[in-house]
């Protein structure tokens, strides 16, 4: 539950498009997905850590013992990311063609596999709905699970880990599907219909509670396990795009947001947009699951 609607700290982070944020180690990671950047926060010191990417990420998945490196959802596929150097390692370079495709949101469920989508970034054909939602197995395959999607979001996991959720925006709804344990979706049904905004990022609380951003409508809403909207918080900038649970008790919700595709008018009326924001919760979140399976580099398959 929210204890209050005016943010407890504000990361004046000023991204384009600020997206994916997951807690690791201490610190929030998340990418500014326009500007090529993945960005760390330290709450201890107030610090924000910049590392420059070769292409576009749109999600991330930790990996265990690990702090410089994560593998990111890159725009084109999978890499595996070192921070400090730069570098990439390809994993599964799967949209590498100009196909009007890019990866967007990604989580890694209770299992340890990674889940991507892709969005079809343009609006002329993006009701073709050519787009899929893939997953990275413990075998370090990754492979289509479906399709028929325009821009995958709000991937996230029950507490027990048998229930995925799912948006794919622009139909302003939000999926729930059984997950069998060894990953296979099954029982694609409506979790929630959206009436103000778009769904975009979410994730679970340790109630088992959806919490999904409303891009357009400025609102993070906070949904029961049977889809029931129980509260909604308003944020100071019309496009939050994602969340995580953060800080050493899980008890604070950080929500990315963007000012790409807002007007110099809409601009000077929300001066905080593209920057994270702080909210104290009491009801915690749960740890970021880390991706446990295999590394299995392209150059190697």
């Amino acid at each position: 539950m929210i204890s209050s609607q005016t943010p407890a700290a504000i990361i004046a982070a000023g991204d384009v498009l600020g997206e994916g944020p997951v807690w690791d180690a201490g610190r929030l990671l998340w990418t500014d997905i326009q500007s090529r950047r993945l960005r760390a926060f330290d709450p201890a010191t107030g610090a924000v850590e910049t590392f420059a990417a070769p292409e576009r990420i749109g999600s991330i998945a930790l990996l265990p013992g690990e702090t410089n490196r994560v593998i990111a959802a890159f725009e084109t596929g999978l890499g595996l990311f070192d921070l400090a150097s730069g570098q990439v390692d390809w994993l599964h370079r799967v949209e590498a063609e100009a196909n009007g495709r890019r990866f967007n949101d990604g989580r890694v469920d209770r299992s340890g596999r990674f889940w991507a989508g892709t969005m079809v970034e343009d609006e002329a054909i993006r009701h073709q709905a050519e787009a899929s939602v893939w997953r990275l197995d413990h075998a370090g395959a990754f492979e289509a699970q479906f399709s028929g999607v325009q821009i995958a979001n709000g991937l996230a996991f029950s507490p027990d880990g048998r229930t995925a959720y799912f948006s794919d925006s622009p139909l302003q709804t939000i999926f729930a599907f059984d997950l069998d344990e060894d990953g296979t979706l099954s029982g694609r049904r409506v979790f929630a219909e959206v009436t103000e905004g778009y769904p975009d990022g979410a994730t679970v609380d340790s109630e088992g509670c959806l919490w999904s951003a409303r891009w357009a409508a400025g609102t993070v809403v906070r949904h029961a396990p049977d889809g029931r909207v129980l509260e909604t918080l308003h944020v100071p900038a019309s496009q939050p795009t994602c969340v995580a649970f953060g800080g050493d008790d899980l008890r604070t919700l950080y929500v990315t947001s963007a000012r790409d595709e807002l007007s110099e008018d809409e601009l000077v009326r929300q001066p905080r947009a593209g920057d994270v924001f702080a909210y104290d919760v009491t009801v915690p979140g749960l740890p970021e699951p880390r991706y446990t399976g295999a590394i299995r580099f392209a150059s190697d398959v």
